[in-house]
């Protein structure tokens, strides 16, 4: 029996099949999960991309930014999931920072409007999701976003930072108020991945310089597979009493000094 069999999981995110997102849901329905996916913007790409996990899974339009959608995001995601729609499990992986938000001199000169839209998608919008999707959730539900330890600043990483570190402090809150509904809500903190969305970070290959060598596991920017099993052990039944928290999966980086 896998580790996630019988759950229900909507896994948002999954932009190519090298996504964060698509291992998590591969690796999730390899563990016996059903998965429903989200997509934003190319829809049939999202759709293509999908028909390549081992089972083809639907695919739902989610912008998270546009308020009419997350209101009908149960009544477009229900048919789904069988009879007696629910969901065990959500996963966050979304994030986005315009330019001006990115590289050199962003943290100074980016505008507001270009900051709000960072902090509205990186970070808001898990709330936003966990607060659409709580009527088909329950006792033992897990809602887990993917995050970057942001306790320091980063070269290039800016607003982006920034939002991340709202993500976390958003995390801890909603932790607070779902855990008496029986909901846990926690982060993974992954190692940088060559994503498409890493590619958007100028500098991304100094990230990269410096991981390998400090972390004492090692790393492997090339390999998303360990942070899919962080993320689908997460999404599990087996950190019953874990909530609120940062979970680690960045091979030690973050535990040793320079």
């Amino acid at each position: 029996m896998g580790l996630l069999e019988g759950k229900r999981l909507l896994i948002t995110g999954v932009i190519t099949d090298a996504s964060l997102a698509f291992h998590a849901a591969k690796v999730a329905q390899e563990q016996g999960a059903q998965v429903v996916l989200t997509g934003y913007g190319r829809m049939r790409l999202v759709e293509r991309i999908a028909q390549r996990l081992p089972q083809p899974a639907p695919v739902v339009e989610l912008d998270v930014s546009d308020q009419a959608q997350l209101d009908s995001l149960v009544e477009r995601v229900s048919p789904h999931l069988g009879d007696a729609p629910h969901l065990d499990g959500v996963l966050h992986s979304i994030g986005f920072a315009p330019p001006s938000c990115l590289g050199e001199g962003a943290f100074m000169n980016a505008p507001w409007e270009d900051v709000a839209t960072t902090i509205q998608v990186g970070a808001y919008s898990f709330k936003s999701l966990a607060t659409a999707l709580l009527p088909l959730m329950g006792p033992g539900g897990s809602v887990v976003g993917m995050d970057f330890d942001n306790r320091q600043a980063w070269p290039a990483y800016d607003w982006m930072g920034v939002a991340k570190s709202t993500l976390e402090s958003v995390c801890r809150y909603l932790a607070r108020d779902l855990g008496p509904q029986g909901i846990r809500v926690n982060l993974v903190a992954a190692g940088p991945v060559r994503t498409m969305a890493a590619k958007s970070i100028p500098g991304f290959a100094a990230f990269e310089d410096a991981w390998d060598g400090r972390a004492p596991l090692g790393w492997d920017v090339t390999d998303p597979v360990p942070v899919a099993k962080t993320v689908c052990a997460v999404l599990s039944d087996w950190l019953p009493v874990t909530t609120g928290s940062m979970v680690m999966a960045d091979g030690g980086f973050h535990a040793i000094g320079v």
